[in-house]
């Protein structure tokens, strides 16, 4: 039941020292507020850093360099060349469930990108001959047409899938690229596809400005022979990256005599364990924010516990003739958590209010800049953290008021009514 003369009473307590109630509400206030900033912040630095993660999360990729260790026979200083019979070897391992291995086109005498030519327009962008399954590892969106299928490398068809950068740069604007040709090194290759990518920044750019095309017309077109540059994998359901990393690099070790104990002939990128890593490392920051920010509400709920005592104090003999005329110690404690709370719980969602408005109105403005970075990108506060700060706010509250409240309750009526 709603109890007016409570509710007056309680503000003509808190308007009888302003200044000592501002200040003491201004604790709470800031300490939910650092919370939603620091939370809010740590939510875009995550966001920044896991835009790039678009790759599945559990691939790996595996590639070859120099060995640096005598072994079986063979010296030091031996460069591993992948082949397609390497390929064919990894289909027997039950670690793996997607395969795909990559080829980087370009000179073979001087490693420079091969020209991209259309009209009397030139280029000169990131060529990769590829399998259908790199899509598989790396989402790409598909603007246009298509990615590359099992027929293009059944046949070894002379087509191409261009990223939106290598679109904008060789065809006019509104100019449907699928079904035109671009010229690569020379050569005609049939565009079916046009992709766009969900990461920002320079790594966005790098990709953007990526030509694909079918492994096996790269090699035949452009004298690889049967060379493969490196690996993308997805482990089975059964398996582990990690598990699938050692299983790959075992068979390399096996088919190309490396030593178990060369290190540096086999390097690998697990995205699994990075990606782990990274969430460590953002648990932590959240960690770290919940502690500053509940360091700082504590603080400002000593004060708030504090000043229930001197109104306790204050109130003695208003305590002790509530008691004389029949209020149960559960009602004077009560009636002290209340009047807590209302200090904690107007400052508190002040302090969440303001923090929540401040880290929306960056993100629009960032939004709006377009100045999303590589590093940090749409702060935001889960509605769950809203909900933990409430909570924390009621729990102290009600802890800034009990102690005090226990005090008035043990309050001796007849001692308090002589109390001047």
């Amino acid at each position: 039941m709603f109890d007016l003369d409570k509710w007056e009473e309680i503000w003509l307590t808190m308007m009888q020292h302003k200044l000592r109630t501002a200040l003491t509400a201004f604790g709470v206030f800031w300490g939910i507020f650092m919370l939603v900033i620091l939370l809010g912040a740590g939510n875009g630095l995550r966001n920044g850093a896991m835009q790039n993660f678009d790759i599945a999360k559990n691939s790996v990729f595996v590639w070859t360099m120099e060995t640096t260790v005598p072994y079986e026979g063979f010296d030091a200083g031996r460069s591993i060349q992948l082949t397609n019979e390497d390929h064919e070897a990894l289909k027997l391992l039950d670690e793996v469930s997607v395969i795909a291995p990559r080829l980087r086109v370009a000179n073979r005498f001087s490693g420079q990108a091969l020209p991209i030519v259309r009209g009397d327009k030139s280029v000169a962008f990131s060529i990769m001959g590829d399998y259908p399954a790199f899509l598989d590892i790396k989402p790409y969106i598909l603007e246009q047409g298509r990615f590359l299928n099992e027929i293009d490398m059944q046949s070894a068809r002379k087509v191409a899938v261009i990223g939106t950068r290598v679109r904008d740069e060789l065809f006019e604007p509104g100019e449907d690229a699928v079904g035109d040709y671009v010229r690569i090194g020379g050569v005609p290759f049939q565009v079916v596809g046009v992709f766009n990518t969900r990461v920002m920044g320079e790594q966005a750019i790098n990709e953007l400005q990526t030509i694909h095309v079918p492994l096996v017309t790269a090699q035949r077109t452009f004298n690889a022979a049967n060379r493969i540059d490196w690996f993308g994998f997805i482990p089975a359901a059964n398996a582990t990256a990690n598990e699938t990393e050692e299983a790959v690099k075992g068979v390399f070790r096996a088919r190309h005599h490396i030593s178990p104990d060369d290190r540096q002939a086999l390097q690998s990128f697990n995205v699994e364990r990075e990606f782990r890593e990274m969430q460590g490392i953002f648990t932590g920051i959240a960690g770290f924010s919940w502690f500053v920010a509940i360091g700082t509400i504590i603080a400002g709920m000593v004060g708030v516990a504090n000043i229930m005592m001197i109104i306790v104090k204050e109130r003695t003999r208003e305590i002790g003739i509530r008691k004389s005329v029949g209020a149960t110690p559960v009602s004077i404690i009560g009636m002290i958590i209340l009047e807590a709370l209302v200090i904690s719980g107007v400052a508190g969602y002040l302090g969440l209010v303001s923090g929540v408005l401040l880290i929306e109105g960056v993100a629009l403005v960032m939004e709006q800049a377009g100045a999303q970075s590589d590093f940090f990108a749409n702060p935001e506060i889960d509605f769950g953290v809203a909900v933990s700060a409430i909570a924390v706010l009621v729990f102290s509250g009600v802890l800034a008021g009990f102690f005090p409240g226990l005090m008035a309750a043990r309050v001796n009526p007849v001692l308090a009514l002589r109390d001047d």
